[in-house]
């Protein structure tokens, strides 16, 4: 995708999540999403990153940072590795996937 929007790359992980899995370190989502945005043609990444924040309330700082961008238009598309990463609260991260997403981020294509 050829734009000079932002491609957000979102990473979280929480204390409890380090001492669960350590696949999901804050460097192997970096080099996981910066692997899936250029093999998929999202240029102009910038990372967002909680990094020992909880995923069950939205008030971090990284996702605050994203959600500024987004509403000042300088983002094209927000890219996770997995669900669990966005949030934790099913219900929020269902309205930021299905409404705020969507009705805030206008792609250029």
């Amino acid at each position: 995708m050829k734009t000079n929007k932002i491609t957000a790359l979102y990473c979280r992980i929480s204390r409890e999540d380090e001492l669960i899995q350590e696949s999901s370190s804050i460097e192997t989502q970096k080099a996981y999403l910066s692997r899936y945005a250029n093999s998929n043609k999202f240029y102009n990444i910038k990372y967002y990153i909680d990094d020992g924040y909880s995923g069950s309330n939205f008030d971090r700082p990284g996702f605050m940072e994203l959600k500024k961008d987004i509403e000042n238009q300088l983002v094209s598309a927000v890219i996770t590795k997995d669900l669990s990463r966005l949030g934790r609260d099913y219900l929020t991260t269902g309205y930021y996937i299905e409404h705020y997403f969507p009705v805030n981020i206008m792609l250029d294509i």
